[in-house]
């Protein structure tokens, strides 16, 4: 249910609608640049930690922007079957979760100095856009989310976009200087292979997704709320459930076949079980009493993997 029944303490509110458990999300595709960094050779600490914090902040301060704009524009309600938004449940005043909402990404944006200081004008472009994004996916005159693109928002930004950005400060760093007004993108920092390793991150951060809008598909209709499982019904979005799993199980045998990289990319195909066993759920199941834990458990999928392929990467 999206209303609360129980008195919930503050403390323990605020935690619910920071949503902590999607944290993998934000930290995933940093791992994974991160592990692509040490195999490069240009591995730099400062950076991946300001990058790893950055991306749990626009995390966290895009959970509080879904929970706000979610609950304004009605479309949390009583019979969804996720779990409990704070301001749609009573628990948080509007204004203070759209407060939290700006601190949080105003935090992002210091982190963000630093990043530009390292990387260049870039990561203007970058982090700005990634605020932006995290806003209008429900907020806005024309929230994306809403017509079918958070599919595409989340496979962008937490996939491709952190995992080569990620890559990309920790390259810049190794080099010589670079001029932070520098609009240039110097050479050796964006990669094809940091392209290519972004991929599975970026599928699996959407499958997180596409879990829960098959779960919420029924209450969105009603709401008006068109997501992707919306408008392309629950055959076809357990079609992109399996295409974007599927392709985080392709790319680590490609790398496998390159000896440059060799076996040890093939770790992440140790997370395969618990794959099928999700696969089983998801393609099976539309109540929230089945799809709440897939949930989290996709979230442990993308660790996991995300984990054990920068582990491989790394190896080699």
């Amino acid at each position: 249910m999206a209303t609360a029944d129980a008195e919930v303490s503050r403390t323990k509110a605020w935690l619910m609608a920071a949503r902590p458990q999607t944290l993998p999300a934000g930290a995933a595709p940093v791992i994974v640049g991160t592990g692509l960094a040490v195999h490069s050779g240009v591995f730099a600490a400062i950076p991946a930690v300001a990058a790893l914090l950055g991306a749990l902040l626009l995390q966290v301060g895009t959970n509080f922007a879904n929970d706000y704009f979610d609950a304004v524009n009605g479309a949390d309600t009583a019979e969804r079957e996720g779990f409990t938004r704070v301001t749609a449940g009573g628990l948080i005043e509007p204004a203070r979760v759209k407060q939290a909402m700006a601190a949080t990404y105003a935090l992002a944006v210091v982190v963000g100095l630093y990043l530009v200081y390292v990387g260049g004008l870039p990561i203007v472009v970058v982090g700005l856009s990634s605020i932006a994004a995290g806003v209008a996916y429900t907020g806005g005159p024309y929230p994306y989310g809403y017509r079918g693109l958070g599919d595409l928002f989340v496979f962008v930004y937490f996939g491709l976009v952190a995992v080569m950005g990620t890559y990309y400060v920790q390259a810049a760093a190794t080099l010589p200087w670079v001029d932070p007004l520098a609009l240039a993108v110097p050479a050796g920092t964006v990669t094809m292979e940091a392209f290519v390793v972004s991929l599975p991150a970026a599928g699996l951060s959407t499958a997180i997704l596409v879990v829960n809008n098959i779960r919420d598909r029924e209450t969105d209709a009603a709401s008006g709320k068109k997501t992707l499982a919306v408008m392309l019904g629950y055959t076809w979005s357990r079609v992109e459930w399996l295409a974007m799993v599927g392709m985080a199980y392709v790319v680590p045998v490609f790398f496998a076949l390159d000896a440059e990289f060799g076996l040890p990319a093939l770790l992440p195909l140790v997370t395969l079980p618990l794959a099928v066993s999700l696969g089983q759920t998801v393609l099976t199941r539309t109540d929230g009493e089945a799809l709440n834990p897939a949930l989290e458990r996709t979230g442990q999928l993308l660790a996991a993997h995300s984990a054990l392929f920068a582990t491989g990467l790394a190896l080699t």
